[in-house]
C-alpha cells in the first residue's frame, strides 16, 4: 500500500483567489510594524545564540519570506526564535558554524518529510507538560546568557554553554560588573516594560507614537545615549564590526558523510524544537482570528526554509509568537504580511545597516530579557498543587533537565515519563468485578471486565486463574461487554488462561465482545482454538451455554 503523501499546497494560493486592495493596506501596515518589531529581536537572538548579528536578519528576511509564502498558516511570522537561542549557541560551541548550518539543512528536510508524510498532526500529541516545563527552562536559560552584556561582565573569550559552567563563570566574574552599562540596560528594560502603559497617555499630533513597539524605543534612546553621552559600553560595531549593507552571497555549507554521522542529535533536536515552535505558534494564532491551520504545509514550508536559509548564512528558524501575535494584532489579513515583513527588513538593512553598529548590547541584552520573563508560563508553577501528580512530576522534570541538561533529554525523559503515567492511569481503570453467584447455573463462576486488557493491566487478569483452585468450577464465564480494547499482551493473557483452564477441565466462555477485541480474536486464532460455541453473542447466551455444558456433564455422569 502506498504512503500518503500531504500535496503541498501553500495557504498564499489561496489567499490570492479573491485578494483585495483593501487587504493589501491591512496587511501592508501589519508587515511594516512586524519588520519593525523584529529588526531588534532578530539581532538579540543572533548574538545570544553565538553568532553576529546579520545572522538573525538574514533568517529573519530569507526564512520569514519563505515561512510567509509557503506556509499553512494565514499569518504565521518565521525567523530566529528565542526557543533556539540555547540550542544553536550550544552547538557552535560544540561544532561549529559551519556545522550549525550543515545541521540546519538536514533537519529542514526532515521537517519537510515529516510534513509530507503527514506527521504534522502528531506534534499535537505531545502533553500540554511537557510544552509548558521545556518553554519555562529555555527562558530561564535565556535569561542566564543575558547576565554577561546586561551587567557588562569582562569574561575573556565565550561563555560555557553548560549550565553549571555558566553560573561558575559568572559567579567568578561577578566582581567585573561594570556600572554605566548596568545603567543603560536597567533603563533599556524600563522602556520596554513601561512603554505600553506610557503610550495610553500619549494624545493629538504624537499618538503615532503608540504604534511603536517597546523594543524598538528603547532600542533607540539606548543607542542616543550612548552616542551623546560618550557611554564606555561595549556595541555591535565594537564586538563584531558593524552589519553588512547587502545579502550575504549564495555560498555551499561543507559537507562530508562523517561529519554529517556526528550531528544526529544535533539536527533531531533543531527538527523536533522547530516542528513543535511552529505548530504551537500557528494554534495560538488560530485562537486569535478563528481559522485553522495546515500543520503538515506548514512543517514543508519551515523545512523548505531551513534548507535554504543556511546558504546564505541563515540560522535555525521557526515560527515566532511574540512576532505573529503583532502581526495579528496589527490586522494582517494573508501570508502576504508576512512577506512584507521580510522585504521591510530587507530595507533597513540596505538603507540603515551603517547605523546598527552603534547600537549598545546592553540594550539587547535588557530586550531579551524582557523577552524571556514573557515567554515563560511562570504561573503553572503556582497551580500545580491544582494538578495530579504525574503532572507534577513531568513538567517539574521537564524544566529542570531542560536547564541542568539540555533541550532534547528534557523532552525525551518527559516523552517517557508522560507514557509511563498514561500506562498507570489506564491499567489503574481496568477492573474485574463478579457476577452475582445467584443469576449463574451450578458449578459456574462468570466476571466482568472492564477498560482495556493490554500489556500495562493483564496483572488484573491472571488472577483469575486461581479462583478455579480448590472449587468446583467447570465453568468460567468472562462479560467483554465493557472491554474497548485489548492487545496482544491481553489477548496472549486470556489464552494461556484458557489452556490453564483446560487442564483442569473447566470451559472458558466470552460473551458480548465488541468489533475490534473480536477482530484480534479473530485475526489471532483464538477464537478457533477457544471453540465457536464458547464466543457468545451475549450473557444469557453464555448463561445458556454453561447450563448446557453441566447438564450434559450431569448426563454423562448418570451414564456411568
Amino acid at each position: 500500500m502506498a504512503l500518503p503523501l500531504h500535496p503541498f499546497q501553500p495557504y498564499l494560493l489561496k489567499s490570492l483567489r479573491d485578494y483585495r486592495a483593501d487587504n493589501l493596506g491591512h496587511d501592508l501596515a501589519a508587515g511594516l510594524t512586524v519588520g519593525i518589531v523584529a529588526l531588534p529581536l532578530a539581532m538579540a537572538f543572533a548574538i545570544a545564540s553565538g553568532v553576529k548579528p546579520e545572522a538573525g536578519i538574514f533568517t529573519a528576511i530569507i526564512a520569514g519570506f519563505l515561512v510567509s509564502a509557503l506556509g499553512g498558516s494565514r499569518v504565521q511570522i518565521g525567523g530566529p526564535a528565542g526557543a533556539f537561542i540555547v540550542i544553536v549557541y550550544g552547538i557552535v560551541a560544540k561544532y561549529g558554524l559551519a556545522n550549525l548550518l550543515l545541521s540546519t539543512i538536514m533537519a529542514g528536510v526532515l521537517m519537510f518529510v515529516m510534513g509530507l508524510t503527514r506527521l504534522g498532526s502528531l506534534i499535537r500529541f505531545i502533553p500540554v507538560s511537557i510544552i509548558i516545563g521545556f518553554t519555562n527552562g529555555i527562558a530561564v536559560l535565556i535569561a542566564l546568557s543575558q547576565i554577561k552584556d546586561f551587567f557588562g561582565l569582562s569574561i575573556p573569550g565565550s561563555v560555557p554553554a553548560e549550565f553549571f559552567a555558566l553560573l561558575r563563570t559568572l559567579a567568578a566574574h561577578a566582581h567585573t560588573a561594570h556600572v554605566p552599562t548596568i545603567a543603560l540596560a536597567a533603563s533599556a528594560l524600563a522602556v520596554v516594560v513601561a512603554w505600553p502603559r506610557l503610550t495610553g497617555a500619549i494624545r493629538g499630533r504624537f499618538r503615532f507614537l503608540a504604534r511603536l513597539p517597546g523594543s524598538i524605543v528603547a532600542l533607540a534612546l539606548a543607542t542616543l545615549a550612548a552616542a551623546a553621552l560618550q557611554l564606555p559600553v561595549e556595541t555591535i560595531g565594537s564586538r563584531f564590526g558593524g552589519i553588512p549593507q547587502a545579502l550575504p552571497a549564495f555560498a555551499l555549507p561543507a559537507f562530508d558523510w562523517q561529519t554529517a554521522r556526528n550531528l544526529v542529535a544535533p539536527t533531531l533536536t533543531i527538527a523536533l524544537l522547530g516542528a513543535i515552535e511552529s505548530l504551537l505558534c500557528a494554534r495560538v494564532a488560530d485562537a486569535m482570528i478563528d481559522d485553522r491551520h495546515d500543520p503538515n504545509q506548514e512543517l514543508m514550508a519551515q523545512g523548505v526554509a531551513n534548507v535554504v536559509g543556511p546558504f546564505f548564512g541563515c540560522i535555525p528558524a521557526t515560527g515566532t509568537i511574540a512576532r505573529t501575535t503583532t502581526n495579528v494584532r496589527s490586522g494582517a489579513r494573508s501570508p502576504v504580511a508576512g512577506m512584507i515583513h521580510a522585504l521591510t527588513l530587507l530595507a533597513i538593512v540596505l538603507v540603515a545597516a551603517p547605523v546598527a553598529r552603534h547600537v549598545p548590547l546592553a540594550a539587547l541584552a535588557a530586550i531579551l530579557a524582557f523577552v524571556a520573563f514573557n515567554m515563560g508560563e511562570w504561573s503553572e508553577f503556582a497551580r500545580l498543587r491544582q494538578f495530579s501528580v504525574p503532572y507534577r512530576i513531568t513538567m517539574v522534570s521537564t524544566f529542570v533537565l531542560t536547564v541542568v541538561l539540555d533541550l532534547t533529554v528534557a523532552v525525551e525523559v518527559g516523552l517517557v515519563l508522560a507514557c509511563l503515567f498514561f500506562i498507570y492511569r489506564i491499567g489503574s481503570l481496568t477492573s474485574v468485578e463478579a457476577i452475582d453467584p445467584a443469576g449463574l447455573p451450578p458449578r459456574t463462576v462468570g466476571y466482568r471486565l472492564f477498560g482495556s486488557l493490554f500489556f500495562g493491566a493483564v496483572g488484573k487478569l491472571e488472577a483469575l486463574v486461581t479462583v478455579a483452585d480448590g472449587t468446583p468450577m467447570r465453568v468460567l464465564v468472562l462479560d467483554l461487554h465493557h472491554v474497548i480494547n485489548i492487545d496482544t499482551t491481553g489477548l496472549d493473557t486470556l489464552d494461556a488462561i484458557r489452556r490453564t483452564l483446560a487442564r483442569r477441565g473447566i470451559a472458558l466462555l466470552l460473551c458480548d465482545v465488541h468489533a475490534q477485541p473480536r477482530s484480534l480474536i479473530q485475526r489471532a486464532g483464538f477464537a478457533a482454538a477457544l471453540g465457536p460455541d464458547n464466543l457468545l453473542q451475549d450473557l444469557d447466551a453464555a448463561l445458556a451455554r454453561a447450563r448446557a455444558i453441566v447438564a450434559a456433564d450431569a448426563a454423562e455422569a448418570g451414564r456411568a
